[in-house]
């Protein structure tokens, strides 16, 4: 197995810190708000396969500092953070960029600017017309809150599987009960030690426009994702050769629910597969105004 190798960093101009591992051209995977690189640990050892996989933590989250008090970590903000880092580590640009939820979001404006060769977006935020539903802020706060007030009590439902599932179905995904242990533990965690939590909810409001994004994009949703509802999810935002794929069984932030299925989600726009390794029986695909429903055979 290819080494992996974690990169520290202790100033907000130095590069995002990051973890690398497998060999091949160079994927960039970014995480979801309150989260960091860990997000990707399930799906890495399928993506290192054929890549070199390089996980950041996003200013403000992780080990990476918060970017500069003189500068709100809008999503352009954060870009041009993500830029700067991948220039100090020497990826040249345009490169294949993955994100979840804020990083899907972050992905797309990479890709409005040139910075990406291809995208694919999870959940990503910021297709909506007047900011996210209602709920959306009360669970990630409310969440927030119990990690940075009481982390024993909610790490307690993380130890078991199906406790674990019932806590963490809404934010993240159905079929979080597959999560490893520590792998929740350090969720909250990440959560908890999230610096720029409520500064980058707040930043990240704005509705997102990339009709002018030129290179091949993924756009995929679950249909059990409860964070971004029907409402959050609107195409015309983004160019009309968008691929978009409706993932069966995916809530939110999928990664740990179905590894497998994300990885192939990455590798049919980043990788030489095609359509053919995105997809599974009930999913769908939508590109160019046409339909296609993929049923098993």
């Amino acid at each position: 197995m290819p080494h992996r190798i974690d990169r520290v960093t202790n100033s907000w101009c130095a590069p995002w810190h990051y973890a690398e591992t497998g060999s091949g051209a160079p994927l960039i995977l970014l995480h979801g708000i309150g989260m960091s690189h860990a997000a990707w640990n399930a799906v890495t050892p399928y993506l290192q396969l054929t890549r070199r996989v390089i996980a950041f933590d996003i200013a403000g989250f992780g080990l990476t500092p918060p970017l500069p008090r003189s500068t709100p970590p809008t999503i352009s903000n954060l870009v041009d953070g993500l830029c700067r880092s991948l220039r100090a580590i020497g990826i040249e640009m345009p490169v294949d960029i993955a994100g979840n939820s804020l990083g899907g979001c972050m992905a797309l404006e990479a890709a409005r600017r040139g910075m990406a060769r291809t995208v694919v977006a999870i959940s990503p935020i910021g297709l909506w017309t007047n900011g996210p539903a209602p709920h959306v802020r009360y669970v990630f706060h409310s969440l927030r809150w119990l990690a940075t007030r009481s982390p024993a009590l909610l790490k307690l439902p993380m130890r078991n599987g199906l406790t674990r599932e019932l806590a963490l179905a809404v934010p993240l995904s159905v079929g979080s009960r597959r999560m490893p242990v520590n792998d929740a533990l350090q969720c909250i965690d990440d959560l908890a030690g999230s610096t720029a939590f409520d500064e980058t909810f707040e930043s990240t409001l704005s509705s997102f426009s990339g009709l002018d994004i030129g290179v091949p994009v993924t756009v995929a949703f679950g249909n059990r994702d409860w964070i971004l509802t029907k409402g959050s999810r609107h195409r015309h935002a983004l160019p009309a050769h968008t691929r978009w794929v409706t993932k069966q069984g995916w809530g939110h932030v999928p990664m740990w629910a179905d590894p497998r299925g994300v990885s192939d989600v990455i590798l049919g726009d980043a990788g030489p597969f095609g359509d053919r390794r995105a997809v599974r029986g009930g999913d769908r695909i939508e590109a160019a105004e046409a339909r296609v429903t993929v049923t098993s055979r």
